[in-house]
């Protein structure tokens, strides 16, 4: 009969039990001894990283003459000043096939450049040593880039063409409409994520560092294309997770993930970019790079593409699915390591799913137009599959998609027994917090 007049006693540590859950977010620290364990795995990834940034730093792009060929000539910036409609005849050397056939491509061509309107632009130099320069460029009627007044433009110089013809016309001058866009992306992340969104932009800012500064220059000085994907992404893991999100347990759990699933797409990769004989030299870009810097490993730089295109969105899954257990674990801190697996990985199928379909689209979308190439030529989806073009997007996405799947189990895992570990070991922050409300009850217990 006791119970029931002392039932108003608990009042007092349910309060405190309160402020004890309120306590423990999912930043909250873990125990020491984790935090060793965490660091003896970390820290040592870490130095290997910086020794091999300075072991492989490139000091620059390696010089080289240029060959006026794709994107490797002189550009400078234009503008157009002036457009004349003209009659094609008056200013095209084409003729129309003797046959007087019209049903080819080049047949029609070649009729439109007798018959249709041509534009004769004029176009002035505004950049460079020729500066307030002018030349004439022609556009014909079904050119895909029509040229209009005050419109800017990207010109390639040819020093060695005859004067008259040593500026063209090559692309159209889009910096404004890139940088405002550019703007309005880091305004809205900012809005919407802002302490986050500010650090997210500053670790975009030193992924592209990176990217431009050593890896790029590295490859083109010669060094293992594999290798140095595997310096540079593990660099760009470290900066971009530990400053979106912190440098705690589990984030670090989310970078142990990350990078076992890395080591997987790399060892993946390069079994069967191997055993496709996947030559990484399948146009006309990849050829000119082959042909200027003979000594690069194509298929070694097809490797590193798909390490750098895969982390990405490696790191997405990874801190999602470390947050999914750590939030679980407040919810529920009673529950063991195998519960907290078992619920993660529930979250972790429905990401899978999402995140695969993801990239094969991505992939898909940047490869429409070849893919209506071949669905023009009415080949088998057999003939399609076996064409290095498309089992180099194949084999990059399927791989990719094989570390993300992989990382799904790996990282809820690891996060798991993290926390787990972390409530059941002697002196952790949680058993720490949650000692005195046990000693509170079990003093009660005696006195009653």
């Amino acid at each position: 009969m006791t119970s029931p007049q002392n039932d108003p006693a608990p009042q007092p540590p349910q309060g405190h039990t309160h402020a004890h859950t309120h306590s423990h977010g999912p930043a909250a620290p873990v125990s020491r001894h984790l935090r060793k364990v965490i660091a003896a795995v970390l820290i040592p990834f870490a130095t290997a990283v910086v020794v091999g940034l300075i072991a492989f730093w490139p000091g620059g792009v390696p010089d080289h003459e240029r060959t006026g060929v794709g994107f490797d000539r002189q550009t400078q910036d234009g503008k157009v000043v002036q457009v004349v409609k003209v009659d094609c005849a008056d200013v095209n050397a084409a003729q129309v096939p003797p046959t007087g056939d019209t049903s080819t491509p080049s047949g029609r061509e070649a009729v439109n450049e007798q018959e249709g309107e041509c534009a004769k632009a004029t176009i002035e130099v505004t950049s460079g040593d020729d500066k307030g320069r002018r030349f004439v460029e022609v556009v014909q009627p079904d050119a895909p880039r029509q040229l209009k007044e005050g419109q800017g433009v990207v010109v390639a110089y040819a020093p060695d063409a005859p004067r008259d013809l040593q500026y063209s016309v090559t692309d159209v001058n889009r910096k404004v409409p890139m940088a405002l866009l550019a703007g309005i992306f880091a305004l809205a992340v900012v809005l919407v994520g802002r302490m986050r969104g500010v650090m997210a932009l500053v670790a975009l800012a030193v992924s592209f560092a990176v990217l431009t500064l050593f890896i790029l220059p590295a490859i083109l000085q010669g060094s293992n294309p594999l290798v140095v994907a595997v310096i540079g992404a593990s660099a760009i893991m470290l900066a971009a997770l530990y400053m979106c999100h912190g440098v705690t347990a589990r984030t670090s759990v989310a970078v142990i993930g990350t990078l076992i699933s890395l080591l997987l797409i790399g060892l993946l990769g390069s079994l069967f970019i191997g055993w496709a004989s996947l030559s990484g030299n399948t146009d006309d870009n990849t050829g000119l790079i082959k042909g200027l810097y003979p000594d690069i490993d194509m298929s070694g730089l097809l490797l590193a593409g798909v390490i750098i295109g895969s982390l990405g969105v490696l790191d997405d899954v990874t801190v999602t699915q470390t947050s999914a257990v750590w939030e679980l674990h407040q919810a529920d801190p009673e529950m063991g390591w195998k519960g907290l697996y078992r619920a993660g990985i529930r979250i972790g199928r429905d990401h899978i799913a999402s995140v695969v379909n993801t990239l094969v689209l991505a992939y898909a979308g940047a490869a429409l137009p070849l893919l209506l190439l071949f669905s023009i030529a009415q080949s088998s989806v057999g003939t399609v599959a076996n064409s290095e073009l498309v089992a180099e997007e194949i084999v990059r996405t399927l791989v990719g998609s094989i570390g993300l799947v992989a990382s799904v189990p790996v990282t809820t895992v690891l996060a798991a027994l993290v926390v787990s570990a972390d409530r059941a070991g002697p002196g952790g922050a949680q058993a720490a917090t949650a000692a005195p409300a046990r000693t509170g009850r079990g003093r009660r217990r005696k006195t009653g």
